[in-house]
C-alpha cells in the first residue's frame, strides 16, 4: 500500500544504528501468519516497512497496520500476526542490545 506519503515515514532499513541498538527484519509472506511470541518483541520498537499486517488478539478481534505504522508488540494479548495482503509484510524491530555478562565487583573500585 503506497499512498505517495511514504517518503516522510520512519524507516530503519538501510540505516546504521548506534552501537547500543540492534535491528531485526521479520517478513510474513502473503497469505501466511506468524504465531505471536512475546519474547521475540521484547523491548522493541516495530515499524511496518512494507505491506500490511493484521494483529489477532486472544479474544478474536484484530487490527490492521500498514506501511509506516510504528508498533509496540511487547506484552500484548496477541495470538498471531497475519498477512492477508498480496505482498510480503516486512516488519523491522529495533531494540537495545542485550548487555554482555555483568561485571562483578569485589570492593570499591575493583572489578572481577
Amino acid at each position: 500500500m503506497d499512498d505517495g506519503a511514504g517518503r516522510d515515514r520512519l524507516s530503519f532499513l538501510g540505516r546504521r544504528l548506534p552501537p547500543g541498538f540492534e535491528l531485526r527484519v521479520v517478513t510474513v509472506a502473503p497469505g501466511h501468519q506468524r504465531a505471536y511470541d512475546q519474547a521475540e518483541w521484547r523491548d522493541a520498537l516495530v515499524i511496518v516497512e512494507r505491506g500490511e499486517i493484521d494483529l489477532e488478539c486472544l479474544g478474536g478481534s484484530w487490527q490492521r497496520f500498514g506501511r509506516g505504522d510504528v508498533l509496540w508488540l511487547d506484552g500484548l494479548p496477541l495470538r498471531q500476526l497475519h498477512n492477508r495482503g498480496r505482498e510480503p509484510a516486512v516488519l523491522v524491530a529495533v531494540s537495545r542490545r542485550r548487555p554482555g555478562p555483568a561485571l562483578r565487583c569485589r570492593g570499591p573500585g575493583r572489578l572481577r
